[in-house]
C-alpha cells in the first residue's frame, strides 16, 4: 500500500493516503491495536532466514533450543531475548534467526555391510545436532524388523520402527511421523537392511553464528522489510555503524508510512561502566529519532544478568503490548535489580538526552521514563515527539486511516463536495471513539478542509483527484510530575 509523508514541492506519484505530523497537529486509533515484536536471534537449531511465531517459553525450546546466551555453543541468544519479550506482554512475537553461510545441518550415514544405506539428517542447521544418537536393532518381536531408536544425548526422544527392516521402510517411518520435529531421512538403497549399531552420532552440524558479521544483520533488513511488525529488538549491542544501518533503515520505513520503532542497547561493559551514562546518551545523540527507543540499563532477573542491548527485546515487547491510553512510564519490571543503579543526577541526565532507563525504586525495578532516543526535534516537532505513547499514537492514526482510505474512499468515491464531506465525517467519527478512551482530549479534535487549499483565495488549487484536509487534535498524557505546596499551620 502506498502512504507516507509529503511535501509541497515534490508531491507523491502512487495513489494512496500521505500525512505530514505537525506539532499543532495529531490524532490517534482505539487503543491496543499495535503489538507484533520482531527479534533477531541468533541459535544453534531452529528454522533460518525466515520469520516463526512464538507463543510461550515452551514453544522457544521447542523451536529454538533453551540454551541462554554465553552458554550454549556460539553465544547462541533465541532462548533470552525472545523470554525477555515475552516478559513485556506483546500481542504478537516473531523471531528471525540470523545465520551465515557456514550454517550446516548435521547428518549421519548408516551402512549396510560396507555401503550406505539410509542418510538421515537433522531438520535444522547448528551444532545442535551433533548431540543427536541412534541406534539400530531387531525387534523384539520380529527378528526381521527394524527399529530406529533416536536420542537427543543419553535421552530417548523417538522410536521408529520398520517391519521388513529395510531402509526404505525406515525412512518412511522417518518421514511421515508427524511428531517427528528432529530428522528427515533418505534410503540410499531402499531394499537394504541396515547394520545394527548402538549410539552411532551425528556430526558435521554448524550454527553459522560464530562468525556473523554486520553484512548479515544488514541483510536481514530485506526480510523485515515484508514482515508485518511494529517493534523490533536486536540480540546484541551492535556497533556504531550497524546501528546507523538500522536507524536509516526505520527511517526509511517510516518515511514510507510504517510505524515501526527500534529498540537498541549497549553491552554489559558499558552498562556497568563507570562512564555508563555519557555512553548511553551518546549513542541517543547518535541515533536521535523518535522512531528508536535507546535503554541505558541492564537487569537481573534469577541469577543471570542481561545487557541493556538484551533488555531492549523487554522494552520492545512492553511498547508492542501496551495500548494507546497507557504509558512505559513507572511501570512495575518483573526483574530482581538492574545491572548498574544509577543516581539521581545520572538519571536527570539520561532523560534529558533521550535514554530511555530502568531503576530500582527499593522495592521493585520499574521503567522511569517512556521516552525515545530524540534530543533535538526537528522541523514541525515539539516534546511530544520525544514520548513513546504521543509517538504510538501518532503512528497508529497514520496507519489505521491511510488503511481506511485505501478501503473504503480511495477509488471508490467522487471528489466531489459531498465525498469530501463523507470522508471528514468518517474520520471525526474516528476521532470521537478515541476521545472515549482517553487517547486523546474530548474537546479538543476536528477535521476540516486544509484552507492553504480550499476557500476563496486558495495558495494552491488542488488537482481534480486531490484532497488536502487538516487535523487539529489535542493528545492526552499521563500524569508523570506532581507538584504540591505543603503549608504546615
Amino acid at each position: 500500500m502506498a502512504g507516507g509523508t509529503w511535501s509541497k514541492a515534490e508531491k507523491p506519484v502512487l495513489p494512496g493516503l500521505y500525512m505530514n505530523f505537525q506539532a499543532a497537529a495529531a490524532s490517534a486509533i482505539q487503543p491496543g491495536s499495535r503489538g507484533t515484536v520482531a527479534v533477531l536471534v541468533k541459535s544453534n537449531w531452529g528454522p533460518e532466514r525466515q520469520f516463526v511465531e512464538i507463543g510461550s517459553e515452551a514453544a522457544i525450546g521447542r523451536i529454538f533450543s533453551n540454551e541462554r546466551a554465553g552458554e550454549g555453543a556460539n553465544g547462541a541468544t533465541a532462548y533470552d531475548s525472545l523470554y525477555l519479550a515475552l516478559l513485556g506482554g506483546p500481542k504478537k512475537l516473531l523471531a528471525y534467526r540470523v545465520a551465515d553461510d557456514t550454517s550446516a545441518a548435521a547428518v549421519l550415514a548408516l551402512k549396510s555391510g560396507e555401503s550406505e544405506a539410509l542418510r538421515l539428517t537433522a531438520l535444522y542447521t547448528g551444532s545442535r545436532g551433533n548431540g543427536f544418537r541412534v541406534s539400530v536393532q531387531p525387534s523384539v518381536s520380529n527378528e526381521n524388523a527394524r527399529e530406529l531408536r533416536f536420542y537427543e544425548g543419553s535421552k530417548l526422544l523417538r522410536v521408529f520402527a520398520a517391519e521388513d527392516g529395510s531402509a526404505g521402510a525406515l525412512a518412511a517411518a522417518i518421514n511421515e511421523d508427524a511428531d517427528n520435529i528432529w530428522i528427515k531421512a533418505e534410503a540410499t538403497v531402499p531394499a537394504a537392511v541396515p547394520s545394527q549399531v548402538s549410539g552411532a552420532a551425528f556430526a558435521g552440524g554448524a550454527s553459522g553464528s560464530g562468525g556473523l558479521a554486520n553484512a548479515d544483520y544488514i541483510a536481514a533488513q530485506a526480510a523485515l522489510e515484508g514482515a508485518d511488525f511494529d517493534v523490533l529488538a536486536l540480540d546484541f549491542a551492535a556497533d556504531s555503524a550497524l546501528l546507523q544501518s538500522f536507524a536509516a533503515f526505520v527511517k526509511r520505513l517510516r518515511g514510507e508510512g510504517r510505524g515501526v520503532t527500534l529498540v537498541v542497547g549497549g553491552s554489559s561493559a558499558e552498562d556497568t561502566a563507570i562512564a555508563a551514562p555519557s555512553t548511553a546518551s551518546a549513542r541517543s545523540a547518535s541515533l536521535n529519532h523518535e522512531g528508536i527507543v535507546n535503554v541505558g540499563t541492564g537487569v537481573k532477573l534469577g541469577g543471570v544478568s542481561y545487557s541493556s542491548a538484551q533488555t531492549g527485546a523487554y522494552v520492545a515487547g512492553l511498547i508492542a503490548g501496551q495500548r494507546l491510553n497507557e504509558s512505559t512510564t513507572y511501570h512495575a519490571a518483573p526483574f530482581d535489580d538492574v545491572t548498574r543503579r544509577w543516581n539521581r543526577s545520572e538519571q536527570e541526565t539520561a532523560m534529558k538526552n533521550g535514554v530511555f532507563l530502568l531503576f530500582h525504586d527499593g522495592r521493585q525495578v520499574k521503567t522511569l521514563r517512556g521516552i525515545n532516543s530524540l534530543t533535538t526535534p526537528g522541523a514541525g516537532q515539539n516534546n511530544a515527539w520525544k514520548k513513546i505513547r504521543s509517538v504510538r499514537v501518532m503512528d497508529a492514526i497514520r496507519s489505521d486511516l491511510q488503511r481506511t482510505a485505501e478501503d473504503a474512499y480511495i477509488g471508490k468515491v467522487n471528489n466531489t463536495e459531498e465525498g469530501r464531506l463523507a470522508l471528514i465525517g468518517a474520520m471525526k467519527e474516528y476521532l470521537a471513539l478515541l476521545a472515549q478512551s482517553g487517547v486523546i482530549e474530548a474537546d479538543g479534535f476536528d477535521v476540516i478542509l486544509d484552507p492553504a487549499y480550499y476557500g476563496d483565495a486558495p495558495v494552491v488549487k488542488p488537482e481534480a483527484d486531490q484532497v488536502f484536509l487538516q487535523w487539529n487534535v489535542k493528545l492526552s498524557d499521563v500524569m508523570e510530575q506532581l507538584f504540591g505546596t505543603f503549608y504546615v499551620q
